[in-house]
């Protein structure tokens, strides 16, 4: 009886760790597989554009080279998320990316916008590119003190839309002096580090 009862005791708690087990396997990757022939939007204001270097050294480009993939640069120097808003409906129907690249709000920090407004103009522009079975990666951008990380509608987002997020790379960049063209913008070396940042992090996702 006291065999049958450590036999039935044994296979319990094999059961149960079995159970965990499998509950701490691999979750499956953030983001679809790009193919080689795939287009990733780069949609933004200046950081995107590239303002503080020349054309070849902006992020979409350095990153077009380290991914293979066809990087289209969809950036505007000074737009707010208003603006941007009004123009991504047609820029996706145009271009038909397969993922996009998220980097926009820095105007409207820089404007003291509401960040209300700024973070209902981004939530709108998630919903078109959804809507578009467009995937979707997001950069924050820091606050006016650089030292306090992203702003904090950016983090909400990410987790109400469950996106593929960073909200250190921008601020780390623009805390080193050697990255910078000027207060706000890159240089060519920060645009090449902000291409391998999120290189790094469309890898790290399963999308490369």
């Amino acid at each position: 009886m006291m065999k049958t009862k450590h036999t039935l005791y044994r296979y319990f708690a094999l059961t149960i760790t079995l159970i965990m087990l499998m509950g701490c396997g691999e979750s499956p990757p953030a983001l679809t597989s790009l193919p080689q022939d795939s287009v990733i939007l780069a949609f933004g204001d200046s950081l995107t554009q590239g303002v503080g270097a020349q054309p070849q050294h902006s992020y979409p480009t350095e990153l077009a080279r380290l991914t293979g993939r066809n990087i289209i640069n969809a950036g505007i120097s000074g737009e707010t998320t208003s603006e941007g808003l009004q123009r991504l409906e047609s820029v996706l129907f145009q271009e038909r990316p397969d993922l996009m690249v998220l980097l926009e709000g820095g105007n409207d920090i820089l404007r003291n916008q509401r960040s209300s407004r700024t973070k209902e103009n981004l939530a709108q522009m998630i919903d078109v590119a959804k809507q578009q079975n467009v995937q979707i990666v997001m950069l924050g951008v820091p606050s006016k003190n650089l030292f306090s990380g992203s702003a904090s509608f950016y983090t909400e987002l990410a987790e109400e839309y469950n996106l593929v997020f960073d909200g250190s790379l921008i601020r780390e960049l623009l805390l080193s002096p050697s990255y910078k063209s000027d207060s706000v913008h890159l240089n060519a070396a920060g645009y090449r580090a902000l291409a391998e940042g999120v290189y790094k992090l469309l890898e790290d996702n399963g999308a490369l």
